[in-house]
């Protein structure tokens, strides 16, 4: 069973999240919160799979709470952003908090519902397109890549795949691209989080773009 967690400010936003996610088999919200510091209070107490998180929330935001929780040792959670809009200003700083992904609030039912599967599973939430976005607003911003020594362990075929996981493509696109298997596709990515440290797709996405391994070469035009 998923046990899931809604934070958000707005009892409609729960509300509606709720209904959508106790109705589907394998799922269930054991707690809501209306801020950043009752969801660390709920994290504790109920121990969730998942986190829905709203960013723009009263006493503690959500961006705070997510790194307080997912720097935590105590609790072992995924978190996944709720925004208003599809590429909100502090997502990018989310990701590098260690959330999975991130959801706009009007999303249908079926991808919230496949979003908490995702996510539950250790898979980030990062479709292609907004993965070409958040690293064309990183670019934007003009801040000079920084080297990792993390990334000096990968083999060129691991620095390969980075590129492409950095694309925004998933294992299977992965594997046609190189010709690979897919299993032999998925066991590169999970190699490669093992040499840097990273615990996902969404971590692997910023650690390439902030070390200069990746460039808006990228970006679809």
């Amino acid at each position: 069973m998923i046990r899931v967690l809604l934070v958000d400010d707005q009892r409609l936003v729960r509300a509606g999240f709720r209904s959508i996610l106790d109705g589907e088999d394998g799922i269930t919200v054991v707690a809501e919160a209306a801020d950043g510091r009752e969801a660390l209070q709920a994290a504790h107490e109920h121990h969730p799979d998942v986190v829905l998180m709203d960013i723009r929330m009263p006493v503690l935001d959500g961006l705070a709470a997510t790194r307080h929780l997912l720097e935590d040792p105590g609790v072992h959670t995924k978190v996944v952003i709720l925004t208003t809009f599809d590429l909100d200003e502090d997502v990018y700083g989310a990701l590098r908090a260690g959330a999975s992904g991130f959801l706009v609030k009007d999303t249908e039912p079926e991808e919230l519902i496949h979003a908490v599967r995702v996510v539950a599973r250790g898979d980030a939430l990062l479709a292609p397109s907004i993965t070409r976005r958040l690293i064309a607003e990183f670019a934007a911003r003009g801040t000079r890549p920084a080297p990792s020594p993390a990334l000096d362990r990968l083999t060129d075929r691991e620095r390969e795949v980075l590129s492409l996981v950095a694309a925004g493509l998933s294992n299977d696109d992965i594997a046609r691209e190189l010709t690979l298997s897919p299993a032999t596709a998925k066991t590169h990515v999970s190699r490669i989080m093992t040499k840097t440290g990273t615990h996902d797709r969404a971590q692997l996405v910023v650690l390439a773009y902030e070390s200069g391994a990746v460039t808006p070469r990228w970006l679809a035009p």
